[in-house]
C-alpha cells in the first residue's frame, strides 16, 4: 500500500460522546487511533481535517473548544493538517494538490460522520481518481430524522451511507484488513 495516505475526518472534542446525541460504532476512535498507529511507524503520509463553523452559533466556531483535535489524533509536526467548512474536505482545502505533489494515488479515509463529512469527501476522492477505502467501523454517525420527520438511528444511516459509497466510490473494508495489507 505505497503511496496510501490516512485521512482523519472531524476526529474534534466535539465529537467526543458527552458532546454528542445517540451514535452508532462506539469503537471508531480506537479503530482510527490504530490506523494512525500504524501510519505514524511506517512514516505514511497522514491528513488531519477538521471542520470549523461559518457561524458564530456553529459548534465548531474557531476558538471553541469543540474545535480541537481529540487528544489521541492531535497530528504530529510532519503531518498535514486543514480546516474545511463544508463536508467536502477537498472543497477550497488545496486537499488534492497535497496529495498529487506527494503522489498519493491511494486513500483510506475515517471518522465522521459517516453520512456527512466521509461521505461527502469520499465522494469527491473517487470522482478526482483516487482510489479510496473506507473501513467501516473506523467511522460513525448519529442518530437523525429523516425527510419524513421519522428519526433513524445510527446504525441505520452509516448503513445506508457505506452502501452508497462500496463498489461506485470505493471500497468498504474493516480496520483489521487494512492493518494486515499493510504487514
Amino acid at each position: 500500500m505505497n503511496a496510501t495516505a490516512l485521512i482523519l475526518i472531524d476526529l474534534q472534542r466535539g465529537m467526543l460522546p458527552e458532546n454528542t446525541g445517540p451514535r452508532n460504532n462506539l469503537e471508531a476512535e480506537d479503530n482510527a487511533a490504530h490506523l494512525l498507529h500504524a501510519w505514524r511507524v511506517r512514516g505514511l503520509p497522514v491528513v488531519h481535517v477538521r471542520h470549523m463553523s461559518r457561524s458564530p452559533e456553529g459548534s465548531f466556531w474557531p476558538g471553541s473548544s469543540n474545535c480541537e483535535f481529540q487528544g489521541r489524533f492531535e497530528p504530529l509536526p510532519s503531518e498535514h493538517r486543514l480546516e474545511k467548512n463544508v463536508p467536502d474536505a477537498f472543497a477550497g482545502s488545496g486537499l488534492e494538490r497535497w496529495l498529487r505533489l506527494r503522489d498519493v494515488h491511494h486513500l483510506v479515509v475515517v471518522g465522521v460522520a459517516t453520512n456527512n463529512s466521509v461521505e461527502a469527501t469520499v465522494r469527491s476522492a473517487a470522482c478526482l481518481g483516487f482510489d479510496v477505502a473506507v473501513p467501516a467501523d473506523a467511522c460513525f454517525t448519529f442518530d437523525k430524522a429523516d425527510l419524513e420527520g421519522v428519526v433513524r438511528d445510527a446504525e441505520e444511516w452509516h448503513l445506508m451511507s457505506l452502501s452508497n459509497l462500496d463498489g461506485e466510490y470505493a471500497v468498504v473494508t474493516r480496520t483489521d484488513e487494512i492493518l494486515a495489507r499493510l504487514g
